[in-house]
């Protein structure tokens, strides 16, 4: 499960990943990375967590096959949240490919999409 200050819940917020962060496109997947994007809802001065919403359409597959494939997006997700920028903000949306795909072809699929958003990183 994702911890709830690092999900991404506001219309605004996708909006704002989708149209002015950067993406990067895979046969499963395609995210949608926001570097260092400051909240302006979040009180304090701390730097804003890193926040991951998801977006798994009816291609995918039936209602207990976006769901799955929710789940296990938000898993590989929260192992990686340490590796993105503080503030970020990053969107996954799943592709009709996605229903069919096991754990390990998702998993690759979005750490390709990650090193490429990151310039190359670690993940």
């Amino acid at each position: 499960m994702l911890p709830t200050e690092n999900r991404l819940r506001r219309r605004e917020d996708f909006a704002t990943a989708v149209r002015r962060g950067r993406r990067a496109g895979r046969p499963l997947l395609v995210v949608h990375l926001r570097s260092g994007a400051t909240d302006p809802h979040a009180p304090g001065e701390s730097a804003p967590p890193t926040r991951a919403g998801f977006v798994v359409s009816k291609a995918v597959g039936g209602a207990v096959v976006r769901n799955q494939v929710k789940r296990r997006l938000r898993h590989l997700v929260r192992d990686r949240l340490s590796a993105l920028p503080p503030g970020s903000l990053v969107v996954v949306r799943a592709l009709p490919g996605a229903g069919d795909a096991d754990h390990a072809q998702l998993a690759r699929d979005l750490d390709a999409a990650l090193q490429r958003l990151l310039g190359g990183g670690t993940r």
